[in-house]
C-alpha cells in the first residue's frame, strides 16, 4: 500500500509571526494520526521557526527549492545539507512558478521576466538527484499548460517531463520520489482538473516511471494532484485509485481549509 501524502506549498506567504499562528493552530486541531503524511512547505524565512513547531507532531517539514550544490559561490541559493539542518525532510522540485510556468501571470511578465524562472528539465533533473542524496523526500512537479492541453499535447507533456527528471538516477531510488501532477492551467486560477482526467494524467505519470524505473517502481511511487485543490473538491479527488494525496496552495494558508482537505483523504 502506497501511504498518501498531502503537503501544504506556502509559496512566497507568512512572516514568522503568521508562521506560528498557523502552525499552532493546524497542530491543535490536528488528529494524533493523520490519514496520510501531512507536509508544510513555509519560505525559507520560515522555517527554523516552523521545525521548532513541528516538533514531535505528525506534520514533516517541507522547503520550496534547493540547489545541487552543498556549498560555493552560488549567491541566493539553499544547499539540500542546509535544509536537512534546519529539519526539513521535504522538498519541492520543479514547480511550475520555478519553471516559468504560470496559470496566471502577472500581466508584465514578458518573456525576458519569464527567464528569470528559469527551471529546466535538466534543473529539475539535478536538484532530484541532489535531494535523493541528502536524504529529502522530493516531490517532482510536471504539468502541461493550457496552450499545451488545447493543442493535444497534455500525454507527451507529462511523459517527456517525468523521464527526463529519472534521468540517471538509480532505479533503486526512485521509489522515494513523489510526483505531483500539477495541471498548470488550473494553479492559482480557480479552475480544476476534473477527477477522472486528473486520475488518467497520474496514471501517465505511473506509466512513465514503469517504463525508467520497472514495474516495482511504478506501482511504489507515489502521485500527487496539485492545481486549486480545496475542501469542496478534495474528495473526489483523493477517492482515484492513481491518486495518492495533493499539493495544496492557498487552502493550504487557511488551517480549517487544510484540514478539511486532509480529512477528505479516504480512510484505509
Amino acid at each position: 500500500m502506497r501511504r498518501g501524502v498531502i503537503a501544504g506549498n506556502w509559496k512566497m506567504h507568512c512572516t514568522l509571526e503568521e508562521t506560528r499562528r498557523l502552525l499552532e493552530e493546524l497542530v491543535h486541531r490536528l488528529e494524533s494520526q493523520p490519514p496520510c503524511e501531512v507536509v508544510v512547505c513555509p519560505p525559507f524565512t520560515a522555517l527554523s521557526t516552523a521545525a521548532a513547531l513541528l516538533r514531535n507532531t505528525p506534520v514533516k517539514l517541507g522547503a520550496q527549492d534547493l540547489f545541487w550544490k552543498e556549498k560555493g559561490a552560488y549567491t541566493g541559493q539553499i544547499a539540500p545539507g542546509m535544509l536537512v539542518d534546519v529539519g526539513c525532510e521535504y522538498v519541492i522540485v520543479g514547480h511550475s512558478e520555478r519553471r516559468g510556468r504560470f496559470g496566471v501571470p502577472e500581466p508584465d511578465f514578458d518573456a525576458t521576466i519569464l527567464a528569470y524562472f528559469g527551471e529546466s528539465d535538466a534543473t529539475v533533473n539535478r536538484k532530484l538527484r541532489a535531494a535523493l542524496t541528502a536524504g529529502l523526500t522530493p516531490i517532482c512537479c510536471v504539468g502541461e499548460t493550457l496552450a499545451e492541453r488545447q493543442a493535444g499535447q497534455t500525454d507527451a507533456v507529462i511523459r517527456t517531463q517525468t523521464r527526463a527528471a529519472l534521468e540517471g538516477i538509480d532505479k533503486a531510488e526512485v521509489p522515494r520520489i513523489v510526483f505531483a501532477y500539477e495541471p498548470v492551467w488550473a494553479i492559482g486560477t480557480g479552475e480544476v482538473c476534473a477527477a477522472a482526467e486528473a486520475n488518467r494524467v497520474c496514471g501517465l505519470i505511473r506509466a512513465a516511471v514503469g517504463e525508467v524505473a520497472g514495474a516495482d517502481a511504478a506501482a511504489a511511487v507515489r502521485v500527487q494532484y496539485g492545481g486549486s485543490v480545496k475542501p469542496e473538491n478534495a474528495a473526489d479527488l483523493l477517492a482515484q485509485p492513481e491518486i495518492d494525496g495533493a499539493l495544496v496552495g492557498g487552502a493550504s494558508l487557511k488551517a480549517a481549509d487544510f484540514l478539511a482537505i486532509l480529512h477528505a483523504y479516504p480512510a484505509s
